[in-house]
């Protein structure tokens, strides 16, 4: 089975596994952790932020990130496709008690300054003002876009000329740092804080961070523990996760799988794929007389696993467990799979 699902569905490497095995470990409440306090480190050093928080998954760091910034009754400002909005089981009215003003930002995938400026509430006797803006790079619902660091930039000096802070949602930020070449110290100049998980394109097991000032993370501490994701020997997750650190690089690799599964689904009949920024493929299968479940159902049947991502669309992600030859075979069974529709 070609397995293009997601870039959660990759096995940890022999070197994560040894990772894991040999990892010295302590009690993470207790700050005693090791293996923890080391990926910590290196992860808010690479986010260029003073401290960093370990998380078993994105969506938790999300939420953490949402409750520590925010008051309850306050209001948060997001795009309607973003991640923190669609699909984390209507985490910002249940966990925080923070109701979304969702925008609709487009191909651009971040606020404009006008977008924020319009969606911005003072707060005064009646209203409990604006407490947050997300972000998101890349935008995972919008086709893996990379969004431009301006355009970032441009939407948090919005938010804070207005005292409102800016979270990102980087689930996969990595990816955006490689494809549009920044460090990604620089991409997080004017936010806040900022999420990126382990466990997608860096291929580890179980994981991801959220980085801030040390301030905002020792409150994110608490909450965390509240939200039930303190760990004691984390450390055996926390190895690996250190180890797909070294993995930055070839998401490169990635993106460029992406570019060719692309290139070979628009030479189908009937399908037609835009080129993406990363290494997630969405494609169009209406030309094909085809809804995106029955394509999905088609190709599954001939060993080539994807998600239907809407009527008429499906995505694909490419991952450190799919190679070029991986790509090309899952062409020819896509291929044929229209072909017998």
């Amino acid at each position: 089975m070609i397995d293009l699902r997601s870039d959660t569905v990759t096995k940890p490497s022999d070197a994560m596994r040894r990772a894991a095995a040999d990892a010295p470990v302590g009690d993470d409440v207790y700050r005693d952790d090791p293996s923890v306090n080391e990926l910590e480190a290196r992860a808010a050093d690479l986010a260029g932020m003073e401290a960093a928080l370990f998380v078993p998954s994105g969506t938790m760091g999300n939420q953490i990130a949402i409750r520590t910034h925010t008051d309850r009754g306050q209001e948060l400002l997001c795009d309607e496709q973003a991640h923190v909005y669609k699909w984390e089981l209507g985490g910002i009215p249940q966990l925080s008690g923070v109701q979304p003003r969702i925008l609709d930002c487009g191909e651009r995938c971040v606020p404009t300054p006008e977008q924020v400026e319009a969606g911005y509430v003072a707060e005064d006797l009646h209203r409990p003002g604006t407490g947050l803006l997300c972000l998101e790079n890349t935008h995972n619902s919008r086709g893996g876009v990379a969004v431009p660091k301006k355009h970032l930039d441009a939407a948090a000096a919005a938010a804070h000329e207005r005292d409102v802070p800016v979270h990102l949602d980087g689930a996969r930020f990595l990816n955006a740092c490689v494809a549009l070449e920044e460090d990604p110290a620089a991409m997080t100049e004017h936010v806040d804080s900022v999420l990126f998980c382990l466990s997608k394109g860096l291929g580890a097991p179980v994981g991801s961070v959220l980085a801030g000032e040390a301030a905002f993370v020792d409150r994110a501490r608490r909450i965390r523990k509240l939200f039930g994701g303190a760990m004691r020997q984390a450390g055996i997750i926390a190895a690996p996760g250190l180890e797909s650190l070294d993995n930055v690089d070839r998401l490169a690799e990635d993106h460029e799988h992406a570019r060719r599964l692309a290139e070979g689904l628009n030479a189908i009949e009937g399908l037609s794929a835009p080129t993406p920024d990363t290494n997630i493929v969405m494609v169009n299968s209406g030309g094909a007389g085809l809804t995106g479940e029955e394509l999905s159902t088609a190709c599954k049947a001939r060993d080539v696993s994807f998600s239907p991502f809407g009527e008429h669309t499906c995505r694909l992600c490419t991952h450190l467990d799919v190679d070029g030859e991986d790509v090309e075979t899952a062409l020819d069974r896509i291929a044929d799979a229209v072909e017998s529709a």
